[in-house]
């Protein structure tokens, strides 16, 4: 004869959080070198086949101590990091673009260039969230931009920066381009994030990702000067060597009507 199922233990947990820390700080420091996820508390009690206290309902619940997996504890307690940086990771994240001045991706020697970051709208840039469903539970993800990296082509890059940049005079993003060429210019962004589960407490995501940004041409060139009296009709002193990629550049800028869109080189 088989007897009744015996008393089991229960058990609860919860994340060490400090009141008003809204990334749970030392939960996140406590597990930085043990597996990379968050430090819980952890509670245990008896119960019956039907889950109620051994000597009733309020059966104080009895404190073990704290552990960085507590997705391994018997029952369903808490998602596992494991989950959510998977989720993270398949995140389609947008993929920043550059604007640069002067128009045209066209400049000179030796005259500051200035760029600009841009998100385009396809992918989840800085601020939007992902929202998703893992194990019953709903996740959602909030992308952020950790730093940006402006490679300007030359073997020259900006090194991280939380910098948008902007377009001239204002803009901190700028560039002096010591020689002529043809560059490939672009802006690589890194990404962080945070997540929430249900209407929980956002927290860090112990993860990031470095997405490589639209390359953006930019034709560097150097200007000669000449003399010209007041009856020449020709607009400028500095002229480009006749027949050169910059000379054709330069004729089909001045030829475009204000405002007028011009295609890169």
């Amino acid at each position: 004869m088989v007897g009744k199922p015996g008393p089991r233990w229960a058990y609860r947990s919860e994340m060490t959080c400090r009141i008003g820390d809204l990334e749970c700080t030392p939960a996140q420091n406590a597990c930085r070198n043990d597996g990379g996820g968050f430090q819980f508390r952890v509670w245990r009690r008896q119960v019956d086949e039907n889950n109620v206290p051994i000597g009733g309902v309020g059966t104080p619940w009895a404190h073990l101590g704290t552990t960085c997996y507590a997705d391994e504890l018997p029952g369903k307690n808490v998602l596992p990091i494991g989950e959510v940086l998977a989720a993270f990771r398949r995140v389609q994240f947008t993929k920043p673009e550059l604007s640069i001045q002067p128009v045209g991706n066209l400049t000179l020697v030796n005259l500051p260039t200035y760029f600009e970051t841009k998100y385009p709208q396809p992918g989840l840039g800085p601020g939007e969230i992902d929202e998703s469903s893992l194990l019953g539970n709903r996740v959602q993800i909030r992308v952020l931009a950790q730093s940006l990296n402006y490679v300007y082509g030359d073997g020259s890059a900006s090194g991280p920066t939380s910098s948008l940049g902007g377009p001239y005079p204002q803009g901190d993003i700028r560039y002096t381009y010591p020689r002529k060429g043809d560059f490939a210019t672009r802006v690589d962004v890194t990404y962080g994030g945070q997540f929430r589960i249900g209407e929980g407490p956002w927290l860090p995501i112990p993860e990031v990702v470095t997405i490589e940004g639209t390359p953006e041409p930019l034709l560097v060139c150097e200007a000669r000067a000449r003399l010209v009296s007041e009856f020449d009709d020709r607009r400028t002193g500095n002229q480009f060597q006749p027949n050169t990629p910059c000379s054709i550049r330069a004729q089909q800028m001045q030829n475009q009507p204000p405002g007028a869109t011009i295609p890169p080189p």
